[in-house]
């Protein structure tokens, strides 16, 4: 009896299997080999595969958290950053981990290579590492969070956006974005405007001619205040207030301190500008003098006279000109209530108050006793 031969394999898998042979060759071919090591080509397409992978399963993972945020309103924005950057370095530290394996380099003979990159950060690299280790440090003390409003000098102010591995996002009101090194911000003195509270107080400084009722400054900046739509109360401990503060060389200088709301605590500028236009508005409409700067100018002769001649003709020109000049509009007179009612000294009794709240009653106050 003749024995059948047995069915030829599948064309595709002979194919497959002979083009897995014809490369298996050249795969294994080493590329570097000393001192134990050996790196082949295969194994560093399977490393970069390797870390292929761990960056699309970050990019999956920060994607399914960022919507699962938006899902949750009542979600801290800022946790859910700094668990997705977490996740992001935990994931590409893994895959770096796999990708040596797989490249052939066992993590225990990785000294060598821990070695070069300590004389690396030696001469060159330290700066980014220190960036690097800053970045850690903001996500982790949370000094500094992703929408927070903040203010590294005088001219640099905005909203962070972003906190990366080296340097931090930051965009300005005016749409600039801003790339800052981390270091900075652990290093350095930065303003937090939205740290601890999103409420905060702007103080606008104008001034007044000598002579005006301070009163009625009061209450022409007061409405000045309430016009503004970011102040955040009219009324209660964060109502606006105006304080005496100064006398110039040519006017009476106040300040008027207003809290402002969330909206207005990340455009403080532009808020300042708002408020002294409302402030100007509320001046003139009761005719309250801004001035100018004032000299004083001594004469020692007037058309060839001196003394008491000079003196005389000096008044007698001043007379005339008075008689010939219109009068002028006279300032809105301000009912007795209405002055009674603005005339508390609000810096006073911000001070008081703050000084009251500091006073913590534990025991009532022992009597004085005599030193020996």
């Amino acid at each position: 009896m003749k024995a059948t031969p047995p069915p030829p394999a599948p064309a595709d898998g002979g194919m497959v299997e002979r083009g897995w042979a014809g490369l298996q060759p050249l795969l294994e071919q080493p590329l570097v080999a000393f001192s134990g090591l050996r790196l082949t080509l295969g194994g560093l397409l399977f490393a970069l595969l390797a870390l292929l992978a761990a960056w699309l399963l970050s990019a999956l993972l920060r994607r399914t958290i960022g919507r699962w945020g938006e899902r949750h309103q009542g979600v801290n924005a800022a946790a859910l950053y700094t668990v997705s950057r977490l996740v992001h370095y935990v994931l590409l530290l893994v895959g770096f981990l796999v990708a040596l394996d797989l490249a052939g380099i066992p993590v225990t003979k990785f000294a060598i290579f821990a070695g070069a990159i300590g004389v690396g950060l030696g001469f060159g690299l330290q700066a980014i590492f220190s960036n690097f280790i800053s970045g850690l440090i903001l996500l982790f003390d949370r000094s500094l969070k992703v929408g927070d409003f903040v203010q590294l000098d005088d001219d640099l102010r905005g909203t962070v956006r972003a906190i990366n591995i080296r340097a931090t996002l930051i965009t300005t009101n005016d749409g600039i974005d801003v790339i800052v090194p981390n270091s900075e911000f652990v290093s350095g003195r930065v303003v937090n405007w939205t740290h601890g509270s999103i409420n905060r107080r702007i103080r606008v400084r104008f001034g007044v001619a000598y002579g005006v009722d301070k009163e009625l400054v009061k209450k022409a900046a007061l409405e000045a205040a309430a016009a503004v739509p970011f102040t955040l109360a009219t009324e209660g401990d964060r109502r606006p207030q105006v304080w005496l503060v100064g006398f110039g060389d040519s006017a009476v200088e106040f300040i008027l301190a207003v809290w402002l709301n969330e909206a207005a605590a990340r455009r403080n500028a532009a808020i300042e500008a708002a408020y002294l236009w409302e402030l100007d508005t509320a001046l003139k409409r009761h005719g309250i003098e801004i001035p100018f700067p004032q000299r004083d100018l001594h004469l020692r002769s007037l058309f060839g006279l001196r003394g008491e001649a000079a003196l005389a003709a000096l008044h007698g020109a001043a007379s005339e000109s008075t008689d010939t000049a219109p009068d002028d509009a006279g300032a809105s007179e301000l009912p007795q209530h209405e002055r009674a009612e603005f005339a508390g000294n609000d810096a006073q009794q911000d001070v008081e108050r703050e000084i009251a709240a500091e006073a913590v009653p534990d025991a009532p106050d022992a009597p004085p006793t005599s030193k020996s």
